[in-house]
């Protein structure tokens, strides 16, 4: 049930809200694809805010795969796990994390009430800080050795294991660790990379990363400091972006902009082009703006703030026609307000259904009535490209009540080619595989 932000402001700051007339015009289907369906803006003074309220899984529920396939809790009792990474001996890292002190977001009434409905959502927990390790020894399914691989970190996100070093994304920048195969612990002290933006606003503060296949770069994705620059050009530098950092050296350089919030990224495998997960803007409606996946381009600009699929986006001043002109359009939509957020190809042999194309993870919206995402998603690839409709793999993490019982985030496929998915509100990382 929803009531208005100003039932809110009020008083009743932990209820999800729907403030803004009306409901989605399009079926959630018309915003997916290579040609969604792109309305008009809608604007009004108090903005669609549809945070579902976070509950966890009742003792015994889980989510529904889909057919022909099974679901279990691969490890549970973890602490805001967000992001997974697969290590080469099969174990599984997953990063325990979320928002550091951020002492300018969240100022004013606004701030002040996004920041009560995301914390009723689950967004509100203290960052753990550590990546731990998940390992299952004997294979079945469930891993039995849960220890802290690293800890006192700075809201911890991507990772990447390249030569003998593992490198860790923290919010303000990458640092390095040396590391053997079967290692359960990091002692070492971290050794850093290169530094991110980040600072006392950072408004998106994951920062995903990623090793090229040659083992020289590092890319990492640092999201926009806001929802479009609405504080100004200047606390946008450096953000909005794909970093590409030199491993060797430590120096970067920007390799792709206009990408409002890119989190997931994964090498296509059969072009091998570098892709990622993006979300796009909010606050012009329950239908506007797709989230999207893409191909990246060395130098490519991807429209935001100041465009989007082709659209001039007014509430940006001032304007600028030529970035507009020089936009690239994103390849594949992944639905209004999905908030996607995990991205990896399927390269395995055990579920042959989705070799080569891209499973989703869809965190879930706050902006549209009614709400988007909160499930994993398949979109099969031929030719490099997206091919057809996205299919459901993994649903039911929204109750009867619509309430959240968990939310998907990091999707990666182990060793045995099962599909690993983190969820930060059920605390669980869950795993697919065959009936």
């Amino acid at each position: 049930m929803t009531t208005t932000l100003r039932a809110l402001l009020l008083g009743a700051a932990l209820l999800p809200i729907a403030a803004c007339a009306g409901t989605a015009k399009l079926p959630i289907d018309a915003t997916y694809g290579a040609a969604p369906t792109i309305s008009e803006p809608q604007t009004a003074l108090i903005t669609t805010v549809n945070a579902r309220k976070a509950v966890g899984w009742p003792n015994g529920d889980m989510p529904t795969p889909a057919a022909g396939l099974k679901v279990q809790a691969f490890a549970a009792g973890l602490d805001h796990p967000r992001w997974l990474y697969a290590l080469p001996n099969g174990d599984i890292l997953v990063a325990e994390s979320n928002a550091p002190e951020r002492p300018k977001e969240g100022q004013g009434i606004k701030g002040a009430v996004m920041k009560a409905v995301m914390a009723n959502a689950g967004a509100g927990v203290p960052s753990a800080n550590r990546i731990t390790l998940l390992r299952d020894a004997d294979g079945d399914g469930v891993a039995e050795t849960k220890t802290v691989f690293l800890s006192g970190l700075n809201s911890p996100f991507g990772m990447a294991l390249v030569g003998g070093n593992f490198y860790v994304a923290n919010t303000d920048g990458v640092v390095r660790f040396p590391y053997r195969e079967g290692d359960t612990q990091i002692t070492a002290a971290p050794v850093t990379v290169t530094d991110l933006p980040a600072g006392p606003r950072n408004h998106h503060w994951t920062k995903a990363l990623i090793g090229s296949r040659d083992g020289t770069k590092l890319y990492a994705t640092v999201g926009s400091n806001s929802n479009v620059a609405e504080f100004g050009m200047a606390e946008e530098e450096g953000r909005a972006a794909i970093w590409e950092i030199d491993i060797a050296s430590g120096a970067k350089r920007l390799f792709a902009t206009g990408l409002r919030n890119p989190n997931g990224m994964d090498w296509e495998p059969s072009s091998g082009m570098l892709w990622t997960a993006v979300n796009e803007r909010d606050e012009i409606g329950h239908d506007l703006v797709p989230d999207y996946m893409t191909s990246v381009q060395d130098g490519g600009f991807y429209g935001w703030p100041y465009s989007y699929w082709g659209r001039v986006d007014t509430r940006v001043k001032p304007g600028d026609p030529a970035k507009v002109r020089a936009a690239l359009t994103p390849d594949y939509a992944l639905g209004a307000h999905t908030a996607s957020l995990g991205l990896a190809f399927y390269t395995a042999d055990l579920m042959p259904r989705y070799r080569g194309g891209a499973l989703i993870g869809q965190h879930g919206s706050w902006n549209r009535d009614p709400v988007s995402g909160y499930k994993v998603v398949f979109v099969p690839f031929s030719g490099g490209k997206p091919s057809g409709p996205p299919q459901d793999v993994l649903t039911g993490f929204l109750d009867e009540k619509i309430q959240a019982k968990g939310r998907p985030v990091g999707v990666i496929v182990d060793k045995t080619g099962a599909i690993l998915v983190a969820d930060d509100v059920g605390n669980v990382i869950w795993r697919v595989t065959p009936e």
